[in-house]
């Protein structure tokens, strides 16, 4: 197993682990629901746990979890996570959370009995997507280059499957 994809894994779960606790504390204390992305944010947490578990998986033996479908999970992953990290930042719109017009005002901030506190959360949270999106994308590019590698036929692997059989296909 390669170390640099090892230490990706682990950080993909320590990113995942932090997204899914603040996300969930924003959930848990809304009063009124929440926006959509918060929602998405979640679904993109619990698949990031799906990703993780099946890379981990998979980067210990391959016969458990096809290579292919690791590179899948990855990318929808680094996909997804890539699109919450944007939305979140964008809906945020990096304002201070000590500044009660703000928070009152943002449609993710207000929500919950202590928006101070929601609003530090989602900032937090935010940057940890931004992290959970950058190892994932070392992963998927990893993921790649051995998915590539894997199945590139070399020339003498070509040059004897023409013509006669061998003796292992005898």
């Amino acid at each position: 197993m390669d170390i640099i994809q090892t230490s990706l894994r682990c950080s993909q779960l320590l990113w995942t682990f932090l997204c899914t606790a603040l996300f969930s504390s924003v959930i848990a204390g809304a009063f009124a629901g929440n926006p959509s992305i918060i929602n998405f944010a979640i679904f993109v947490c619990v698949l990031s746990w799906l990703a993780c578990i099946g890379g981990m998986i998979g980067a210990f033996d391959e016969k458990y979890l096809l290579p292919m479908i690791v590179l899948v999970l990855d990318t929808t992953t680094t996909f997804l996570s890539l699109i919450t990290s944007i939305v979140l930042a964008a809906k945020l719109s990096v304002h201070s959370c000590g500044d009660t017009r703000y928070i009152l005002s943002n449609s993710l901030t207000n929500g919950s009995f202590d928006p101070g506190r929601r609003c530090h959360e989602l900032q937090a949270a935010t940057v940890f997507m931004w992290f959970l999106f950058i190892s994932f994308f070392g992963s998927f590019v990893l993921d790649f280059i051995n998915t590539t590698k894997t199945k590139t036929p070399t020339a003498a692997s070509s040059r004897s499957r023409a013509g006669a059989p061998t003796m292992s296909q005898a």
